[in-house]
């Protein structure tokens, strides 16, 4: 069963080893909780930069950021190793009681930007996939599996029952829709709440540019990604591309990567590229990916 990719999930991690991105996995995923960002007109990228430019000023933290115009990943989830973030207190309990788990240690915390500066349609559109994509991902069931911050912690939170109302929607209505969003996406009338969900898809062919000379290369979209030939970071960036096979193991600049093999051809993602060191940004609506080192 595959799942319809309707938008790339740009990653853009914080540093990691820092008190908002500590890099401890997650060991699994159990369930997510929905967020919004309390913060009316803050836009996804606004909310991450303001995350890593106070890396070390508190243990407060989520996953995924998304507004009208794109999804970004702070912490890997989606397009790597999923990591623990901080995103609903330790001393409440609600958690545990729902689903035998603290949060922080076993699911996915997903911010909903809002306000009158944001297309909340948009934003909505981007909000119902991604749950419904991370459920997919993780073989959970999106009518058993999301929770609400203000579920867990309701002394204190109200999220993402503000940022919702304030383009007239709710919380239950959200459920219903990623549920809906879930079974046309991936075709599936029914979710067993235990089955193994794989979380290929068939890769959409995309337009990857490098900023040094505009020039052009085919690359695809797999699984919420972009992907490139690896041999084209030594054609066009002048990366070192080696393979150490007593490993096994594909490397460049001596960085071990993970790469998709298509027709005989190695792929790196989007966020292959950005543990590089490199710079991208996506195009979504032209399907086109910006890379310059």
């Amino acid at each position: 069963m595959s799942f319809t990719m309707k938008y790339e999930i740009i990653p853009k991690y914080l540093t990691c080893g820092t008190k908002r991105r500590s890099g401890i996995k997650i060991p699994s995923v159990k369930f997510l909780v929905a967020h919004d960002t309390g913060n009316p007109n803050s836009s996804a990228l606004g909310n991450i930069n303001y995350y890593e430019n106070s890396k070390n000023d508190e243990s407060a933290s989520a996953h995924i950021f998304l507004d009208d115009k794109a999804i970004y990943e702070c912490i890997p989830a989606l397009t790597g190793t999923p990591e623990k973030a901080w995103h609903v207190l330790y001393n409440k309990t609600k958690d545990n009681e729902l689903f035998g788990c603290n949060a922080n240690d076993a699911a996915i915390g997903v911010e909903y930007c809002y306000g009158s500066k944001i297309n909340s349609g948009e934003a909505y559109k981007r909000y119902v996939w991604v749950l419904a994509y991370t459920c997919y991902k993780f073989g959970l069931d999106p009518g058993k599996h999301i929770t609400g911050h203000f579920i867990l912690d309701p002394e204190r939170k109200t999220d993402p029952k503000s940022g919702l109302a304030a383009s007239g929607r709710t919380f239950e209505q959200l459920i219903k829709d990623v549920v809906n969003e879930y079974k046309t996406c991936s075709n599936s009338a029914t979710l067993s709440p235990s089955q193994s969900i794989p979380s290929s898809s068939s890769p959409i062919t995309i337009k990857a540019i490098f900023t040094s000379d505009n020039s052009i290369i085919e690359g695809i979209l797999k699984d919420g990604s972009s992907h490139i030939p690896v041999s084209s970071l030594k054609e066009k960036l002048g990366d070192v591309v080696t393979w150490d096979n007593v490993n096994k193991e594909l490397k460049v600049n001596n960085i071990v990567v993970d790469a998709y093999l298509k027709d005989g051809v190695n792929y790196i993602s989007a966020s292959g590229l950005t543990k590089l060191g490199h710079k991208i940004t996506w195009d979504n609506a032209n399907k086109k990916l910006y890379i310059s080192k």
